[in-house]
């Protein structure tokens, strides 16, 4: 039976499934010299998924650069905290890679965000909003978009935390590394499935239930 994936999903079917809960290793980055040794092997791998967070601002005139870089590969996220040491010369050559396959949601405003701290060339990037595009799929954010493929919910809670933190919370560490690592999966799937054409796009008008046996979503 082939795949059921939708043209777009309802946002209160998303709440009822259970959330996703990242699997793999989590390292938090602070100097320069972490960051080349990270940046190594991050390179060694075969796709990449990016992300970046800002704290939010909550007074009219406010303005804050962007903290945080987050880089997955398929078991790994590396968390780059910026606001201590900016773009390095080892961050500079990750996002002007390109070898590597890099991956990530509405990437054009990161990069934007990132160019405010320093000057350098970014290499290739694909947009996963673009991809979905391809297949049919009309939702453009990372939680339809993962909800409608893997039917499991990323939560949204710790997006307007405090990013510059001396000390990252364990659940912004968690929802730094979701966002990063789900362009990772997304990306991987969506290869598969134009791969093997081993879905059925479901059009609909009004937006779908998606089915889901759990009770707990917490």
């Amino acid at each position: 039976m082939k795949k059921l994936i939708y043209n777009k999903v309802e946002k209160d079917a998303i709440a009822r499934l259970k959330r996703v809960v990242f699997p793999g290793k989590i390292v938090v980055v602070v100097s320069p010299e972490e960051a080349e040794r990270c940046v190594d092997y991050l390179l060694s791998q075969r796709v990449l998924g990016f992300d970046t967070e800002t704290r939010p601002a909550f007074k009219r005139g406010e303005h804050f650069k962007c903290s945080l870089l987050q880089v997955a590969a398929e078991d790994s996220c590396f968390l780059f905290r910026l606001n201590y040491m900016g773009l390095t010369p080892a961050i500079i050559r990750l996002l002007s890679d390109e070898t590597v396959i890099k991956v990530g949601l509405a990437w054009k405003n990161d990069l934007l965000s990132l160019h405010q701290l320093g000057d350098f060339k970014s290499g290739s990037f694909i947009d996963l909003q673009n991809m979905v595009n391809e297949i049919g799929i009309e939702d453009q954010s990372l939680v339809k978009i993962y909800a409608n493929l893997f039917n499991e919910r990323i939560s949204k809670a710790e997006r307007l935390s405090n990013w510059e933190r001396d000390i990252l919370k364990e659940s912004q560490k968690m929802y730094a590394a979701i966002d990063a690592w789900a362009c990772v999966k997304i990306y991987n799937e969506l290869v598969r499935l134009k791969e093997t054409n081993d879905y059925e796009m479901v059009v609909v008008q009004e937006e779908p239930k998606i089915e889901n046996d759990e009770t707990d979503i917490s």
